[in-house]
C-alpha cells in the first residue's frame, strides 16, 4: 500500500518528553516559567479525574448519558441533533468505477443544509444489485481520513487502498473527506495559525462538523439496503483517529472502534506541547475539564483497539501508555478487558503492513466474526480525480456553506429580553448559564489575591497559585465614603498614559491600574503558529480572558472598600464580568470604547452560546451603574443593555455619553 503524505501541521513535533520553548530561545520572556508551572499544575489536577471520578461500574454507568451530552456540547453539536429527526442527506451518487470485484461510487451527501461531504462508498461488486446473489447484509466501515493533501481530488483518495481492502473482504467502506482537505475546502486552523479566536467564543471547533459528518455518514451506511446497521465500526489514522474518538464515543450504533495514532493525553498535549504539532480540528473545547480518555470511555465495553506507533513524534507512547491503562481500568469494570486492546507498530506517524493487519483482524474478529487471519493484499492505485464527487469546478453546487462552516455550524444564543418575565429570575437563569457553561474553572468564591510589595517598581499580586500580576498603589487604605477606582489595562496599554487619560474624567480620584495576566511586564512568550498557551488553556476549560475576569476579581475581593472599575476596549468588558461574578463592593463600571460583541473579544469559552455583550452587561443590573463612553457607546446594540436597566427598574444607573 502506499504510505501516507501527511500535512507538515501534522507532523511539526517530535516529542521526547521534553519542552520545547513557548517561542524561539531569543524570544523567551520572565513569565514563561510561569505560565509553564500552571498549565503543568492545572493539567495534573484535571489528569486525576478519569472516568469524571467513577471508581465503580454503577457510578460510571450513572454518569455516562450526562457525560455524553457535555462531550456533543464542547464539539459545539446541540446534544437534541442527536435525539431529533434530521435533515434530508440529499446523498447522490455522481459516478460509479470498478476495480476487480469492489465497485467504488463517487457520492455526496449533506451533514446539514449546505453542508456538503464529499465520500467514496467500496463495496463488493454484488453488493446492491442482486439480492440473492449475497449472503444476507453485510458489516459496514466509516472511515474517517487524516490530513492527507490532495488538493482537489479530496484527501480521501489517499486512503482508497484500504476501502479497497474492506470491500475485498465483505465489508461496505464509507470513506468521507474531511473539512479542510475535501473537495470543498474549509478550515481547520482557526486559531493555530488564522487568529480565529472568536471560535472559542462561538464554541465552535473544527472537530465538531468532523464528527457530525462522520455520525450522518453512519445515517447514510444505514440507509443502504444492503448494510447491516447493527454491524457498523469506525476507523482512521491521525485526523481521522481523533474524530474516530468522537464519533464512537457519542453514536451508540458504532459497534467496534479503533482509532490509529490520533488520541493522546493532556499531560503530552500541554506538558510536553505535543499541541504545536496540531490544528484544532483534533480537540474540543474542554469547558468541562475532563481527563481527556473519558471521551474514549465513552466506547466501553464495545471492541476497541487503540492502535500506534513507537516512534510517532506527535502521539508519544509516554501518552499512549498512560492512555490503555486508563482504557483497561474502565473495561475491567464491566469484566470485558479482553475486548480493549492495543497494538504497537514500530516506526513514525503512518500504517505499515503490521499496523494495517491488526486493524483488519480486529474488524474481522469482533464486526465479522471471521477469525481467519488477514492478509494485506496490494491495490492498483486509482488516479484521484477519477474518486471525485465533483467532477469538474463548475460542478461544485453554490450553496456550499462549507467555506463558512465557523460561522455557521453552532447556533448563537437569542436572548429574550426580560420585558414579560421578573428580571431576577432571568437574570439568575442567564449567570447559572454563564457559570455552567463558560466559567466553569472559576471557583464559585474567588480566593483573594495575595500582594507582593515591590521597591522602586509597580508591586505584584498572585492572584492563584503561580499566576502573578502587576498593579500599582493595591496597599493603600480605601478612602471613607468614596469608591476607589481601578483602571483594568489592556495587554499593551501603557500605565501612565492611561491612568492620564483616566484623570481626566476622575481628576480627583487616587487611580489604581491593574494589569492582568500576560500584560504589563508579566508577558509570556507567543508565536502564531502554534499559540502554544493560548490553545492550552482551552484544553483545560479556560482562555486568557477567562484568567483575566479571575485576576480582578482576585484583586478586588482583597480590597475592603467599594470600588469603581474603569476600562478601555476589552479590558472594559472584563471588569464587567468581575463585577457580575461578585467580586468586591463594586458601585459603578465604565467602559470606553466597548465592543459590541464577543466575536471582537473579550473571548471566553462558549459564551456566544449564551449571550453577547449588551446583554452581559445588562445583567449588571439593579444594583450596579453601568457608563459607557466614547463612538461605540452609542451603537444600537447597546440599547438591549438600556432595556434591561429599564426592565430591572434601573434606567437610571445605565449612561451613555
Amino acid at each position: 500500500m502506499n504510505r501516507r503524505n501527511f500535512l507538515a501541521s501534522s507532523a511539526l513535533l517530535a516529542s521526547g518528553g521534553v519542552s520545547p520553548p513557548l517561542a524561539g530561545a531569543a524570544d523567551a520572556l520572565p513569565a514563561d516559567d510561569m505560565i509553564r508551572k500552571y498549565l503543568a499544575a492545572e493539567t495534573k489536577r484535571i489528569s486525576a479525574k478519569f472516568l469524571d471520578g467513577a471508581t465503580t461500574k454503577a457510578e460510571w454507568e450513572k454518569s455516562r448519558d450526562r457525560l455524553k451530552n457535555e462531550l456533543l456540547y464542547m464539539l459545539g453539536i446541540d446534544p437534541q441533533q442527536m435525539k431529533l429527526t434530521r435533515s434530508s442527506l440529499k446523498a447522490t451518487v455522481t459516478g460509479t468505477l470498478t476495480r476487480g470485484d469492489v465497485t467504488i461510487d463517487n457520492l455526496h451527501y449533506q451533514s446539514k443544509p449546505g453542508l456538503y461531504v464529499t465520500a467514496n462508498l467500496y463495496r463488493p461488486k454484488t453488493a446492491g444489485i442482486n439480492p440473492a446473489a449475497r449472503k444476507g447484509k453485510l458489516p459496514a466501515i466509516l472511515y474517517v481520513c487524516g490530513h492527507s493533501g490532495r488538493g482537489r481530488d479530496g484527501n480521501k483518495t489517499a486512503f482508497h487502498d484500504h476501502g479497497m481492502w474492506f470491500a475485498s473482504n465483505g465489508y461496505v467502506c464509507l470513506v468521507v473527506d474531511t473539512l479542510q482537505l475535501g473537495e470543498i475546502a474549509g478550515k481547520h486552523h482557526g486559531t493555530y495559525n488564522l487568529g480565529r479566536w472568536w471560535w472559542h467564543s462561538r464554541g465552535y471547533t473544527p472537530a465538531g462538523v468532523e464528527c457530525w459528518n462522520g455520525v450522518r455518514g453512519i445515517d447514510y451506511l444505514r440507509s443502504l439496503p444492503y448494510v447491516d446497521g447493527e454491524k457498523i465500526g469506525v476507523t482512521g489514522i491521525s485526523g481521522g483517529g481523533a474524530s474516530t474518538n468522537w464519533i464512537i464515543a457519542v453514536d451508540d450504533r458504532v459497534k467496534v472502534g479503533v482509532p490509529v495514532s490520533g488520541v493522546s493525553d493532556l499531560e503530552c498535549y500541554v506538558i510536553d506541547q505535543v499541541i504545536n504539532g496540531h490544528c484544532d480540528c483534533m480537540f474540543f473545547h474542554n469547558v468541562y475539564q475532563w481527563e481527556w480518555t473519558t471521551a474514549l470511555a465513552l466506547f466501553a465495553p464495545k471492541p476497541l483497539l487503540f492502535a500506534n506507533s513507537d516512534k510517532d513524534g506527535i502521539f508519544p507512547m509516554s501518552g499512549n501508555k498512560r492512555i490503555i491503562a486508563r482504557l483497561r481500568k474502565c473495561y475491567d469494570l464491566y469484566g470485558a478487558k479482553e475486548l480493549v486492546d492495543e497494538h504497537v507498530s514500530k516506526g513514525g506517524h503512518d500504517y505499515r503492513e503490521d499496523l494495517r493487519l491488526a486493524i483488519f483482524n480486529f474488524f474481522n474478529t469482533h464486526l465479522k466474526g471471521d477469525k481467519v487471519a488477514a492478509k494485506d493484499t496490494q491495490f492498483e492505485k486509482i488516479e484521484g480525480k477519477l474518486l471525485r464527487a465533483f467532477p469538474d469546478d463548475k460542478d461544485i453546487p453554490k450553496d456550499a456553506i462549507n467555506a463558512t462552516a465557523d460561522e455557521t455550524f453552532v447556533a448563537v444564543a437569542k436572548v429574550e429580553l426580560p420585558t414579560d418575565k421578573p428580571f431576577k429570575g432571568w437574570k439568575a437563569e442567564l449567570v447559572k448559564q454563564l457559570r455552567e457553561k463558560v466559567f466553569r474553572a472559576l471557583p464559585e468564591k474567588v480566593p483573594a489575591a495575595t500582594y507582593i510589595p515591590r521597591v522602586h517598581k509597580l508591586d505584584e499580586l498572585e492572584t492563584e497559585p503561580s499566576i502573578v500580576c502587576q498593579s500599582i498603589v493595591t496597599v493603600l487604605q480605601p478612602r471613607l465614603g468614596e469608591a476607589d477606582t481601578f483602571v483594568v489595562l489592556n495587554p499593551d496599554e501603557k500605565l501612565d498614559e492611561t491612568r492620564a487619560l483616566w484623570a481626566l474624567k476622575y481628576p480627583d480620584a487616587d487611580l489604581r491600574g491593574l494589569y492582568p495576566r500576560n500584560s504589563g511586564k508579566r508577558k509570556w512568550a507567543e508565536k502564531n503558529p502554534p499559540n502554544t498557551v493560548a490553545r492550552s488553556l482551552v484544553l483545560l476549560g479556560q482562555t486568557v480572558d477567562s484568567g483575566r475576569v479571575r485576576d480582578v476579581m482576585a484583586a478586588l475581593n482583597a480590597h475592603k472598600g467599594k470600588v469603581r472599575l474603569v476600562g478601555s476596549g476589552q479590558a472594559g468588558i472584563i471588569a464587567a464580568y468581575a463585577a457580575l461574578f461578585g467580586a468586591g463592593l463594586i458601585e459603578e463600571v465604565v467602559i470606553l470604547d466597548p465592543p459590541t460583541s464577543h466575536r471582537d473579544g473579550p473571548h471566553f469559552l462558549n459564551v456566544m452560546r449564551v449571550l453577547d455583550i449588551p446583554d452581559a452587561l445588562g445583567l449588571l443590573a439593579p444594583d450596579i451603574k453601568l457608563t459607557l463612553l466614547g463612538k461605540s457607546a452609542k451603537d444600537k446594540v447597546f440599547d438591549r443593555t438600556a432595556a434591561i436597566y429599564k426592565a430591572a427598574g434601573a434606567g437610571d444607573k445605565f449612561v451613555r455619553e
